[in-house]
């Protein structure tokens, strides 16, 4: 009988499928918003502001946020893993991207929810 000894960290299936799931709602939220534009035609601040006055809006744009900011994180801790050999400068980078991604998430939160 053979024993498999299984290592790492089984990312895989998971972290594909986020991927496709994030590209996919960004996808459909950027058609989205490219024809609501296409309709509301903003000219000024006034107009671009009473886009994201409501609450579907600021939750929909959030969403799309959150799922730029985890396809990110997902293919820099992948793009990290492949050409960073060192550990600890992998452990570095990969925190740095992270406290980044996570300070990104709270100034899409400030800037959404102060309009």
């Amino acid at each position: 009988m053979v024993k498999r000894i299984i290592v790492g960290a089984h990312y895989g299936l998971s972290d594909w499928l986020v991927q496709r799931v994030s590209a996919a709602y960004m996808a459909v939220y950027v058609l989205l918003f490219a024809l609501v534009l296409l309709i509301a035609r903003p000219a000024n601040y006034v107009a671009w502001k009473n886009l994201f006055t409501g609450q579907a809006a600021k939750l929909a744009t959030f969403l799309f946020l959150v799922s730029l900011f985890w396809h990110a994180w997902i293919g820099m801790r992948d793009i990290l893993m492949d050409y960073i050999k060192p550990v600890s400068l992998r452990l570095a980078l990969e925190v740095a991207v992270v406290a980044l991604l996570i300070a990104y998430a709270g100034w899409s939160i400030q800037i959404l929810w102060s309009v």
